[in-house]
């Protein structure tokens, strides 16, 4: 397989930042240039939610000189994303429409979860270390300018992940606000840190042990190998090791820090702040080692690129992350885990026999996992509002790995499984939906509702359903041998919604014996 040169674009809070990768199906990904231009947009952002007309000219200024440093590379392909001071101002369709008119450049704003999941991917780029290191209680602190995220493993598996507006850059313009003397400074980092973290604590710590830290930030992590002492080959060391240099820094002035560490002098306090989330985020969990594999969000750009070319073996089972995140959201809200499996079983039985007529792939197929897992949380706010209660739920609980069109398509759906479908001219009216998007949600609902239909007793009955389209009807085979009355009747209430989304009559049909 050709060698394809591709560059992927950071326009984050604090930095600009482009890597020029070159990637083959043989050698996997080679960077072979970084280049970091400092531009705090969200000095703007986060206070007044626009970015001032000289940022403007020196973004698009910088990204034209990308353009350049691309062509100079001869460069395949690129991505350019922009992530939260982008995403906070109030009007960023006119920017980004701007960027594209004078750059050339076609900027994408990533949602806090898309974000998080592309850094998620670059660390887990790392291979065999990655998967060494989660094998025991872990925890992933990604530090950005804006806000942290924090997402817990035990034995491999993504327990849970929270998003906390703790980032540096936001920090750091609040304590500027405040106008504190010097020696105050500690203190108020330690209200604003630790307020947040104690709530993370009492909800989510709870009887688990943390032995890895994972850190990801533009600041510490960078440094590490260089400036810690007995930092081993691959990056890692002792959590004492990391507050003991912490504690050094304290008692440096900002010069000489940045002498010690080689980084302009206006980048210490960031330095500093996020020296100090990591620190008190080592006390909350009792972390033994910290791992800083210094990757960054262009190296989750640049995987996911060559995972949807194939040009990649990938190590790790990302969907299986997103699923177990959804299962840990069901958990939280006491839905009931056999019997969304039982509904995952026959929807995914229906949707799998059916591919040459709904016209859907890999991706809505997650979404239909997605929706059985999660179509129950609502109960555990109101037993006779489950649809509207799910809903919101899903709506204001963030999934890692998904995008936030597809959490409210998923949403949507699990309303839908209870209450009367709406159809788009509503649903448009009220939400930013394309139709695509609206025909997706009414094909999974249809799947769903019929799932549904047929385990409403709740006593898992169609464990060895078999499905297969025929004659323009959707057979469904079960084994008869338990009384369905229940089922039928529900299943005919159902069964009229299926047959106006595909033009197929579902049909149950009771195994010989």
């Amino acid at each position: 397989m050709a060698i394809k040169t591709f560059a992927a674009i950071d326009v984050g809070s604090f930095e600009m930042a482009m890597k020029i990768f070159e990637i083959s199906g043989k050698t996997g990904m080679k960077e072979i240039d970084h280049i970091r231009h400092r531009l705090a947009l969200g000095t703007d952002s986060y206070s007044t939610r626009k970015i001032s007309y000289d940022k403007m000219e020196e973004l698009c200024r910088v990204l034209r000189e990308f353009q350049e440093i691309m062509a100079g590379y001869h460069v395949n392909a690129y991505q350019a994303y922009g992530t939260s001071a982008i995403r906070e101002t109030e009007n960023t369709t006119i920017i980004l429409d701007q960027i594209r008119n004078r750059t050339g450049i076609n900027l994408e704003v990533l949602s806090n979860s898309e974000q998080r999941f592309l850094d998620y991917k670059s660390i887990a780029s790392q291979g065999e270390m990655f998967h060494k290191i989660i094998e025991k209680g872990t925890a992933i602190v990604d530090i950005g300018g804006g806000n942290i995220q924090l997402s817990l493993f035990d034995e491999q598996s993504l327990v849970t992940t929270q998003n906390l507006k703790l980032g540096v850059l936001r920090i750091h313009e609040r304590i500027v606000a405040m106008q504190p003397r010097v020696d105050q400074i500690g203190g108020i980092l330690d209200e604003i840190i630790n307020s947040q973290l104690r709530v993370f604590e009492k909800m989510y710590m709870q009887d688990r042990q943390i032995t890895n830290l994972i850190i990801m930030d533009d600041y510490v992590s960078g440094k590490m190998k260089e400036a810690v002492e007995n930092v081993s080959k691959e990056g890692t060391v002792l959590a004492e090791d990391f507050v003991a240099f912490t504690q050094s820094l304290m008692m440096r002035s900002p010069e000489e820090i940045a002498e010690k560490l080689a980084i302009p002098e206006e980048n210490v306090d960031l330095l500093s702040i996020s020296s100090n989330i990591i620190t008190r985020i080592v006390s909350l969990m009792k972390a033994k080692v910290i791992w800083a594999p210094g990757v960054t969000l262009c190296d989750g750009i640049a995987y996911e690129y060559a995972e949807k070319r194939r040009m990649k073996i990938i190590a790790h089972d990302f969907e299986e992350d997103i699923l177990a995140c959804a299962g840990n959201i069901s958990h939280r809200y006491q839905g009931n885990k056999v019997r969304s499996e039982m509904m995952e079983e026959i929807a995914l039985a229906v949707f799998d026999n059916m591919k040459e007529y709904h016209g859907m792939g890999k991706r809505e197929r997650l979404l239909l996992r997605l929706a059985a897992i999660l179509h129950d949380c609502g109960k555990f706010i109101n037993m006779t509002n489950v649809g509207e209660c799910s809903y919101h739920i899903v709506m204001n609980t963030e999934i890692i790995g998904i995008s936030h069109l597809e959490r409210e398509m998923v949403a949507y759906v699990v309303r839908f499984i209870y209450d009367s479908f709406v159809y788009y001219d509503e649903i448009s009216a009220s939400a930013i939906m394309d139709r695509s998007s609206y025909l997706i949600i009414a094909k999974l609902t249809a799947i769903l509702r019929i799932a549904n239909a047929l385990d409403k007793s709740q006593k898992q009955k169609f464990r060895k359903l078999k499905a297969q389209v025929k004659e323009q009807q959707l057979l469904l085979t079960v084994d008869a041998a338990q009384n369905i009355i229940l089922e039928r009747e529900q299943f005919r209430l159902q069964a009229d919604f299926f047959e106006e989304v595909y033009c197929i009559q579902p049909v149950i049909v009771p195994k010989k014996m």
